[in-house]
């Protein structure tokens, strides 16, 4: 009857979707609401809006894992980039908490659905905890307000007639919640056991066949619109070369969506308004999270920006690209609200080059990880050799040399070095540069011009390079290459150090007596300061304590170390440590690895 409706309103319309069906319901959050808090207002905000970043909200069904902290490492630099230029920003993370596999998970564990929940999901919040992300919520999808929400844009659906109920037929798979479609199954074999059964040929999962009367959402009728977008927004998608599988999902395999299940079925979830006897689909429960956080429904017309809705960027894993890349803005254009700026789409952490798997037994915690090579050192490496295109390996000797080459060896090498040597003090020679700045033009990209020409050679460049820092960085962070970022960031410090060997500083000292010597070595320990400075500025999105704690050797003081100040002669008031430091016995900030 329901469909019959639909389709004369649909007629009578000239086949647009009509916005007046009528409902007896009306969800929690809407009651009391005016309807004009029920959409996205294209009024000018006089409010600003923060920067907006989310990781996958992630399922309960078993322990983390070192993929989830990179969604959440990667999540967190980009939130304290935005932090470090000056700018207010958002981080959400959290937990799915509904579906079958849920559900059948705390059957297995003998435990209510719930109580399983609130364990697991403790165990999310605590690895974010460990791993020093500035999360603003943790969200979970058993929330009061996100259930509340999930029924508010059910209803909105609903009344716009993009919701009708039939029977459905179809591949699913438990693993991945959701339906295939027969294009995308195939016959498999199991190497182990020797069972044969059909998969998904994405994800070669197991599917069973399934009928059933359920909901389903008009995603077709959304089909030009989301290949209009793709096309207007080819960098929509980082990396791009995932949007041709997007593209090709939409043209060629592009169903209505099944929203719902059988009660009998899938009893773990939030019921159907009006309709007890099915539960919604678990993946239009949990993308709704999003705007969730973002305030919806209750924008205030004009000020809706102000939870941060659009998301400048979603971090998730390529396995759930097309939840994300398909339904989430058909669902999103279906109620003519914005879309996000920008996926950032990582690949996977393998090891010995084999998918991690529990019955492999090759599975990496995350929290022992932290425990033996330290939370920065693991949020360094992951963002240095995690994967965006191609999956990573992930290899604990490989963690070793990164340590010993760009964290022992580099900057905390460097800033030994230069804040923790005998021969010479840091405070005179930013003191004896700051007093040649004062009331100077910069000469060829230096304070002035020495008499030294080799020097002056090496010092121009190496002048040119540091000022650029911050600028290339910039540009790298601005396309999601956090990678491409760091790696720039550790090759300064490398050519810092090659600088430092170069000069031979400690020869200077020997003849420090000659003007021109000593002026040259407050020079060189000035231009090296300078460099661990500005590194340690903009290194502090990604590995947050120990930047902390090279800008306290160099004693840099708290409000000079924005983005403001990550460029040479912007800061002379630095040089004595804000910690005590023991000249010529500083343990240094990355000690020594204690292997075997």
């Amino acid at each position: 009857m329901e469909a019959i409706r639909i389709s004369a309103a649909r007629r009578a319309l000239g086949g647009q979707f009509v916005l007046s069906l009528s409902r007896s319901w009306v969800c929690r959050s809407c009651r009391g609401l005016p309807v004009a808090f029920r959409q996205f207002s294209r009024s000018q905000t006089t409010s600003s809006k923060p920067y907006y970043v989310t990781t996958p909200i992630f399922y309960v069904n078993a322990a983390p894992h070192v993929g989830h902290m990179y969604s959440m490492v990667l999540a967190d630099v980009l939130k304290r980039w935005q932090q470090l230029k000056g700018k207010p920003a958002i981080l959400c993370t959290g937990t799915d908490e509904h579906g079958m596999k849920v559900q059948k998970a705390a059957a297995l564990e003998d435990m209510a659905p719930k109580e399983f929940c609130d364990a697991n999901a403790a165990k999310f919040k605590a690895l974010a905890q460990k791993a020093n992300i500035s999360y603003d919520r943790f969200i979970r999808t058993t929330d009061a307000d996100h259930m509340q929400a999930v029924e508010h844009f059910w209803f909105l659906l609903r009344e716009k007639g993009l919701i009708y109920e039939r029977k459905h037929s179809g591949w699913y798979c438990v693993s991945d919640e959701c339906f295939y479609p027969e294009s995308q199954i195939e016959k498999r074999q199991d190497p182990f056991t020797g069972e044969v059964f059909m998969a998904s040929m994405e994800t070669g999962n197991k599917v069973e066949w399934s009928e059933e009367m359920n909901y389903h959402f008009r995603m077709t009728a959304l089909k030009a619109k989301l290949l209009e977008f793709y096309a207007k927004n080819p960098d929509w998608i980082v990396p791009a070369t995932r949007m041709n599988h997007v593209v090709d999902w939409v043209k060629n395999h592009l169903e209505d969506l099944s929203i719902s299940r059988p009660r009998e079925r899938l009893s773990w979830g939030i019921r159907v308004p009006d309709d007890s006897s099915q539960t919604i689909y678990v993946w239009v429960d949990a993308l709704i999270n999003y705007i969730t956080q973002a305030g919806f429904p209750g924008w205030t017309p004009g000020r809706e920006m102000e939870g941060g809705w659009p998301a400048d960027v979603h971090v998730i894993g390529k396995d759930i690209m097309r939840f994300h890349c398909v339904y989430w803005p058909a669902l999103l254009l279906a109620l003519d609200l914005p879309l996000p700026k920008q996926i950032l789409s990582h690949a996977h952490w393998t090891m010995d080059r084999r998918k991690m798997s529990k019955s492999v037994g090759n599975v990496v915690n995350p929290t022992f990880a932290m425990d033996r090579w330290g939370v920065d050192t693991m949020r360094f490496y992951m963002v240095h050799d995690g994967g965006i295109s191609d999956d990573a390996d992930y290899n604990n000797s490989m963690i070793s040399q990164r340590y010993k080459k760009h964290l022992q060896g580099g900057i905390g090498n460097l800033t030994g070095r230069i804040a923790a040597s005998k021969s010479w003090g840091l405070p005179e020679a930013v003191g004896s540069e700051g007093a040649k700045f004062e009331g100077l033009t910069r000469f060829g990209g230096l304070l002035m011009p020495i008499a030294n020409k080799s020097f002056q050679q090496l010092f121009t460049a190496h002048h040119l390079e540091m000022a650029s820092v911050a600028r290339t960085v910039g540009m790298r962070m601005q396309k999601l290459d956090l990678s491409g970022a760091l790696q720039h960031l550790m090759d300064n410090v490398s050519r810092t150090n090659h600088l430092i060997d170069e000069t031979a500083p400690w020869a200077l000292v020997k003849d420090s007596g000659n003007p021109e010597s000593r002026e040259l070595l407050h020079r060189v320990i000035f231009l090296a300061a300078e460099n661990i400075r500005i590194s340690a500025i903009l290194l502090q999105p990604f590995m947050p304590t120990k930047a902390a704690e090279v800008l306290d050797a160099l004693g840099v003081s708290e409000d000079k170390r924005t983005i403001e100040y990550a460029k040479p002669y912007t800061d002379f008031d630095y040089g004595s440590p804000i910690v005590p430091i023991e000249k010529g016995a500083w343990s240094g900030i990355f000690p020594r690895l204690l292997e075997g």
